[in-house]
């Protein structure tokens, strides 16, 4: 057992579902990854196993068919399988937020609907808040949805959906235009469901195709254009209009203890990657582990696979209380991440011109850090929500 990256007050069963996620990692995912990632292949075969172990199930409740687990356990889930490669992370990282979601906020009828068939990991999640003349500027979404008799017709255009062609439930962010004094109560999610698939895939509803990415490939990432697409009323998440910013806001806290947990997953490889090659490459007559300039770095870097860790586990454990994790969970995504691409870095400066080699696993984690510095809000909004938290708690008076 590794020493670093290690959680105490686990229970039996949690520490039973991490093994035996350490042992798929290791024997399913490590040893296919980089070529699966350099071909830009869907893990088929890695997605059916985390099925047959109940992963997309995992924090579904026990009533629906799923293992009723914590988010601190789907957390260290979600590291170990980032430690083999943080795009099958991604495969079950919405699915898991629309799955949280749907428990949180649906109807009865919808979480009877639903729930059952995402533990099975048939019905497959996907969310979509952004679009694309807007990042994090949520208030400004254009995609709109107008009442037509017992449906609406959602005309408008959303941008990085992770899982876009390979999901076929997605809960999507539309302005409904309710009258609302403040514009984020003109917002309301809906649960939009459609094949697999790309092009046309169901009558006004058109997924174009792969966007081509630096790094985490392997899972699609793609648009959603929606042209006169009808969604039954029934399918507001909760029922009613209006909710959708809170309920999302609900499943972006929960997708950044997620990706803060991927970023420790690629630090925790990237140091095991350079620590054994630093004791097996020589130099002037001795493993430069043992110079003190790579020893310094390890020493660094193993530091700031600790911090994040902990930070980690402390935003989950305060999600599963029920207390308000809103600054918790920015500070852990944003020291997670920054921390991910240093540690990253410092790797790959320990294997030298090796790790410029497509040859070496540090060449795929060095595409992939980048993006957990902006996915589920950039570092800079992280600092925002931080700082207007803290200013909140620490009002003069």
């Amino acid at each position: 057992m590794a020493r670093l990256a290690q959680t105490a007050g686990l229970t039996e069963i949690q520490q039973e579902i991490l093994s035996t996620v350490r042992t798929f990692v290791d024997k399913e995912i490590i040893p296919h990854a980089t070529a699966l990632e350099h071909a830009d292949t869907y893990p088929q075969d890695i997605v059916d196993g985390m099925k047959e172990m109940g992963l997309f199930g995992l924090t579904i409740p026990e009533e629906f068919g799923g293992l009723g687990e914590s988010l601190l356990t789907y957390a260290l889930v979600v590291e170990q399988i980032a430690r083999g490669w943080m795009s099958v992370s991604g495969v079950i990282n919405t699915h898991f937020i629309v799955a949280h979601m749907i428990t949180q906020h649906g109807t009865d009828e919808q979480k009877q609907r639903y729930l059952p068939q995402m533990a099975l990991g048939e019905t497959r999640g996907s969310f979509s808040m952004s679009e694309p003349d807007l990042g994090s500027d949520v208030a400004a979404i254009k995609t709109k949805a107008v009442e037509d008799g017992d449906d609406f017709v959602i005309d408008g255009a959303k941008m990085w959906l992770t899982n876009g062609g390979t999901s076929n439930l997605t809960a999507v962010l539309v302005r409904t235009d309710e009258g609302a004094d403040k514009p984020y109560r003109n917002l309301t999610t809906f649960l939009v469901e459609k094949p697999v698939g790309y092009g046309e895939v169901a009558p006004g509803l058109v997924i174009p195709g792969k966007i081509d990415k630096m790094g985490y490939k392997g899972v699609d990432t793609t648009e959603m254009v929606f042209k006169g697409h009808r969604v039954p009323a029934t399918q507001i998440l909760g029922g009613k209009r209006g909710g959708g910013f809170a309920q999302m806001m609900d499943g972006v806290e929960v997708g950044r203890v997620n990706v803060a947990a991927r970023a420790c997953g690629i630090s925790i490889r990237a140091f095991e990657l350079a620590v054994e090659y630093a004791q097996q490459r020589s130099t002037f007559g001795k493993p430069i582990s043992e110079h003190q300039a790579i020893a310094f770095k390890l020493a660094e870097m193993a530091t700031k696979v600790e911090a994040a860790h902990l930070m980690m586990v402390n935003a989950a454990r305060l999600k599963d209380s029920g207390s308000r994790n809103d600054v918790e969970a920015g500070m852990a995504k944003l020291i997670a991440s920054e921390y991910c691409a240093e540690v990253t870095q410092e790797a790959f400066r320990i294997h030298g011109g090796y790790g410029y080699s497509k040859e070496y696993e540090i060449e795929r984690l060095m595409r992939e850090a980048p993006f957990l510095l902006i996915g589920e809000g950039t570092s800079e909004i992280q600092k925002t929500i931080i700082s207007r938290g803290l200013l909140k708690e620490y009002r003069l008076r």
